[in-house]
């Protein structure tokens, strides 16, 4: 058996590209492009996850011995997923939302490697401080919300926002790299064919490949 060809992140993000890195020094990069609909019956809880496995089995298909890491990270309050801001009014909107309150970001993640797949999602709470208006449009007026999941990055200036946090700090921003290491580790160790004499060489390679 051919031994593991390498790593594909399978999302545009500069943030997880840059967070993946922490983990593996090479990998590919290759976005899947699907279209980022959800079943109507789903629970807004599930679609990170969901869309995570739509991603990273999509690309899967034509990588079958590479290990595929597909993501997805939603920024849910008071029950509604904010998406990226298509507009000036939505991002102000999404700000105004998010004033004074505790969210959730779940970010989904899934694992797909010679036909099998295993997901996970890593969920943290954050709380903003009360905005005023000028903070809000001070905010808009800049780059910064408008490819963001909720409208902002908490590794920007909207630091400048965040009153605390419970959980992992870089779920937020895009991959839960600790959970994410360990999870590889897990999925890794198990056979991936009958032969599992020669499946050992895979896993020694994917782990090889992972930063010490």
């Amino acid at each position: 058996m051919e031994k593991i060809q390498g790593v594909i992140l399978a999302s545009a993000s500069p943030r997880r590209r840059e967070l993946l890195s922490r983990i593996y020094d090479e990998f590919k990069v290759i976005p899947s492009r699907i279209k980022e609909v959800v079943p109507k019956e789903m629970g807004v809880e599930q679609y990170p996850q969901y869309l995570a496995d739509q991603k990273a089995e999509t690309v899967a298909k034509a990588y079958k011995k590479w290990l595929v890491i597909g993501c997805d990270t939603a920024v849910i309050v008071d029950g509604a997923v904010l998406n990226k801001p298509r507009s000036t009014d939505d991002a102000r909107e999404m700000m105004k939302l998010l004033s004074g309150k505790v969210h959730r970001v779940i970010t989904g993640c899934c694992l797909f490697y010679m036909g099998k797949s295993y997901s996970f999602s890593e969920s943290t709470e954050v709380e903003f401080y009360p905005l005023t208006d000028e903070e809000i449009e001070s905010y808009v007026v800049t780059p910064e919300p408008y490819d963001k999941a909720g409208g902002y990055a908490i590794q920007g200036m909207a630091a400048l926002f965040i009153k605390g946090i419970r959980g992992d700090y870089y779920n937020i921003v895009g991959l839960p790299i600790a959970r994410l290491s360990r999870e590889i580790d897990n999925f890794l160790n198990q056979d991936f064919s009958v032969d599992s004499e020669n499946n050992k060489e895979d896993k020694k390679e994917a782990k090889r490949r992972k930063k010490k």
